[in-house]
Order: structure tokens, then C-alpha cells, then sequence
């Protein structure tokens, strides 16, 4: 037998060897895969577990940082006049009517807010105008509200409102989807912030009627709209609240 061909089957064996090697690793990394996807996902097929997971994932609320217990009795205690389901169902309504507004391109859609909230609304349609893109919100749930955070100061009293929400969320140019997912569901979750500030319109319509306003006691009219006594009959005149709540920031947590 010559040397070529001596050589020859040992290059042979060599390669008969080596695929034998590859072969037990594939089959070895292979089980260790499908135990590891067992274990974790509760099926062999790995793929097939990774989109279980993902659609669990998608089907799953966001737990929310909800700590109205804590903060509820103190707002009540400062402000006696802050009804919290109202309050609640005002958020849910801001916050849906926010997205909608996006999904719409229409910043009148939006049910109230103050002037930066409504700013910062047509600032995002403005850049995804600029940007010829259009951002859907589809099938829009809220699973559940909560009070997240109590801020007062001498600057601003702000209560945050977290929302758990749902929705099929994507984005697209030219008619094609260039982020998201037009199928799958999105579970995230918002932050709605309302403030108690000065209600413009009162003040301005106060401020027109200022002429008309009487001392309930003597009926003399008043000096303006903060007078606090009258200045004929000296009767305690009772300060109407020129504050309201609303909204100013909406947010994704």
C-alpha cells in the first residue's frame, strides 16, 4: 500500500472522527438546550417557548406603584374638596384622550389640560409631522389607576396618578411599520400628573364681573375681587377659590 493512500485514510479517518465529535456536541448542546427550554418555558421546543413568553409577556398587566392608602388621607386633609374616583376617572379620560389625540394627529381631541400639557401634545405631533411618520395607538385599555405620588410646596401642589395600560402601539412611513408591532399587544404603564393652579377662566370672569360684586351683608359694593372685609359695614366677606385641579404632564413610567 502506498504512502498516498495510507495518508489518504488517515485524512479520512481524521474527518470521520472529527464529524463523529461535531455530531455528540450537537447532540449533547442540543439536549441542554430542550432541558433548559423545558425548565423554563414548560416546552422542549425553544422557539416555541420563547413565543409563549412573549406573548404572556404582551397578555400580562404592569403591575402599578399605587400607594393611595398613603397619600390619599393627607391630600383630603389639605384639600377637602378632592374627590378621588372623580379624580381617577378625569386622569383615565386625560390619558386616553392623549393617546387618541396622537393616534388621530388632532390636538383638540384631548378632553382637558393645562396650556403645557396641550403644548407638549403638539410638540410630539409636530415632530412626527416633520418626520412624515404616523404613531397608532390601537385597542386602548386602562386595567387599573392609582394614586403614585403627593408633592406640596410653597411652588406647587401635584398629585401623580400611575395607570396600568394596554394597547397596540407602532409606528409607520409610507404605510409600512417601522417600529412596534400592529399585531402584538403592549402592556406598559403612565404617569398622569394633576396640579392645583389658578382656573384662568374664573379669574378672568371675576375680574369682568368685579363691578357687580356686593357685600351679602349691606349689600355696598365691593372693593375687587380679593376683598376680604367689607369696607362700609366691616362684614367678613368670604374668599372665593379661584383654584381647580388639572392636568399637566402625561408621561410612560
Amino acid at each position: 500500500m502506498s504512502s498516498a493512500i495510507v495518508g489518504l485514510i488517515i485524512v479520512l479517518v481524521l474527518l470521520l472522527v472529527l464529524v463523529g465529535v461535531i455530531y455528540y456536541a450537537y447532540r449533547n448542546i442540543k439536549r441542554k438546550v430542550s432541558r433548559f427550554s423545558q425548565t423554563v418555558f414548560g416546552t422542549s421546543d425553544l422557539i416555541e417557548g420563547i413565543k409563549q413568553r412573549d406573548l404572556e409577556v404582551a397578555s400580562t398587566p404592569k403591575s402599578v406603584a399605587g400607594v393611595t392608602s398613603l397619600y390619599l388621607p393627607r391630600i383630603q386633609r389639605d384639600f377637602p374638596e378632592f374627590h378621588y374616583q372623580e379624580m381617577k376617572s378625569r386622569a383615565e379620560n386625560v390619558l386616553t384622550s392623549y393617546l387618541r389625540s396622537i393616534d388621530a394627529n388632532n390636538v383638540s381631541l384631548l378632553s382637558e389640560g393645562t396650556e403645557e400639557l396641550k403644548e407638549q401634545l403638539a410638540m410630539r405631533l409636530s415632530i412626527l409631522e416633520s418626520e412624515d411618520t404616523r404613531e397608532q395607538f390601537d385597542g386602548i385599555r386602562i386595567h387599573r389607576t392609582e394614586i403614585t405620588g403627593y408633592n406640596k410646596d410653597k411652588a406647587k401642589c401635584a398629585v401623580v396618578f400611575q395607570s396600568s395600560v394596554e394597547y397596540t402601539h407602532y409606528k409607520e412611513k409610507n404605510g409600512n411599520v417601522i417600529s412596534g408591532s400592529n399585531s402584538m399587544k403592549t402592556q406598559t404603564r403612565y404617569n398622569v400628573e394633576c396640579i392645583y393652579i389658578q382656573d384662568r377662566d374664573m379669574i378672568e370672569n371675576l375680574h369682568d364681573a368685579a363691578l357687580g360684586i356686593n357685600c351679602p351683608n349691606c349689600g355696598a359694593p365691593l372693593s375687587g375681587v380679593g376683598a376680604k372685609v367689607c369696607e362700609y359695614c366691616g362684614s367678613p366677606i368670604i374668599e372665593m377659590n379661584i383654584y381647580s385641579w388639572n392636568f399637566s404632564k402625561v408621561a410612560e413610567a
